[in-house]
């Protein structure tokens, strides 16, 4: 009963000096904000890399090849780099990725290769990532057609000079969207139309949104790529991503001599190696944003006054009531009564702080989300521990100020003026 009569009495407190009261939450409000939108960004960060990898579906498998390069449009010279060739090296032959797929843990198997070619349409002139596939791309990457049809055997086959595009591109060369039909010139050369992408957006790999898919034999011309360095396979099942994984770990080994030369990673491996990146960047943030919660309980950050911290407000609000803490003590209240009555105060003030700093905290989220492009999430363990932080901060910075009043004579406070 006393307890709730101690907090009634802190509110009125701070009721009847609501402008002062405000500044002095200020800090904590700005502190809270900072650990709820900075740990939201981190935590979304963490959200859409798994969601990006994860939509790929869970029986990926993805091989990179390293060899070293001695030409191509997108080689870099005297390093080792996926793509090119050099006299000694090892080529892997399309038939032989193709032969994979006899394998019953394996159902797509498709190289890749990409760089960056000149795109035209009429007046329109702009630089594209192209990639080269082969049809069961498609079906490794979970990605369909909105329009018309995906390359197939007959493009690969024929090196035929059609393509798949992109809705932004699209959007970007012609205006609209319905382009099925229509005629590009890639690096100068004439193509066909013969799809248009479904819309997957932006996501670690890049935005198939602004690309250009070609048949595999045909981008590798164009490109000038002599050898395989990229591979995408796709298992059975997820039950079968390590079956799979060993065939082909197997088949490089067996083709190169030298693990060093290749890798293969699944989706399990690459969701692991992202949340691990995305949690020590939502720790960083939510370490910034913690210094800048501690900073603001110190500094108590105000708009109109350089430094109003929970402390000094305290300490002014002893001086204030010096005569009502003699009033109390002279008819009996004990030194942890106005320990406690103090206390109280500096808690409730931070506190509030802390709730408001959540709300407009949860609010900014919101507004960031539009122009961040991902969805900000904000857990229940980072409101409980913001607002535990901003209690913690009065509890820390209003133990002196209440201990000052407690320590206070009953007759030196009677005759305070």
């Amino acid at each position: 009963m006393q307890l709730f009569q101690t907090i009634s009495m802190a509110f009125k407190a701070i009721s009847g000096n609501k402008v002062r009261s405000f500044l002095t939450m200020l800090g904590v409000i700005i502190g809270v904000m900072s650990v709820i939108v900075l740990v939201a960004i981190g935590q979304g960060t963490t959200a859409s890399v798994t969601e990006s990898i994860s939509s790929m579906g869970t029986n990926l498998l993805t091989v990179n090849i390293m060899t070293r390069s001695i030409g191509g449009k997108n080689a870099m010279r005297g390093g080792m780099t996926p793509g090119g060739s050099a006299k000694g090296t090892v080529i892997l032959k399309l038939d032989e990725i193709l032969a994979l797929e006899e394998d019953e843990s394996i159902a797509y198997v498709s190289p890749t290769c990409t760089g960056s070619l000149t795109v035209k349409a009429g007046s329109t002139n702009t630089t594209a990532s192209v990639m080269g596939v082969l049809p069961a791309y498609q079906y490794i990457i979970n990605q369909g057609v909105e329009q018309g049809r995906y390359i197939i055997d007959a493009d690969v086959d024929n090196r035929s000079a059609v393509c798949v595009i992109g809705v932004d591109l699209a959007q970007d060369l012609f205006g609209n969207t319905n382009v099925v039909g229509n005629t590009v010139y890639i690096d100068g050369r004439k193509f066909k139309i013969v799809g248009v992408l479904e819309s997957k957006g932006t996501s670690m790999t890049g935005s198939s949104d602004e690309s250009i898919v070609l048949p595999f034999t045909l981008a590798q011309r164009m490109l000038e790529s002599t050898t395989i360095s990229s591979i995408y396979v796709s298992a059975v099942d997820s039950l079968s991503v390590d079956t799979a994984q060993e065939v082909v770990e197997r088949f490089l080994y067996k083709k190169y001599q030298n693990e060093s030369t290749y890798s293969v990673m699944n989706q399990t491996q690459m969701l692991e190696t992202a949340n691990e990146t995305a949690s020590t960047l939502s720790l960083m943030l939510g370490g910034i944003a913690g210094i800048s919660l501690l900073v603001g309980g110190i500094a108590g950050i105000s708009l109109l006054v350089g430094g109003i911290g929970i402390m000094n407000i305290m300490l002014v609000s002893v001086t204030e009531r010096t005569r009502e803490i003699g009033i109390r003590k002279a008819i009996g209240a004990k030194r942890r009564n106005i320990l406690l009555q103090f206390l109280i105060e500096s808690v409730v003030i931070s506190g509030l702080g802390g709730v408001l700093g959540l709300v407009l905290g949860y609010g900014l989220m919101h507004v960031l989300e539009n122009y961040v492009g991902m969805s900000l999430t904000m857990s229940l363990g980072v409101a409980q521990l913001a607002i535990a932080f901003s209690m913690g901060v009065g509890v820390i910075f209003g133990l002196y100020p209440a201990n000052k009043a407690s320590c206070l004579k009953p007759i030196d406070a009677l005759h305070y003026s």
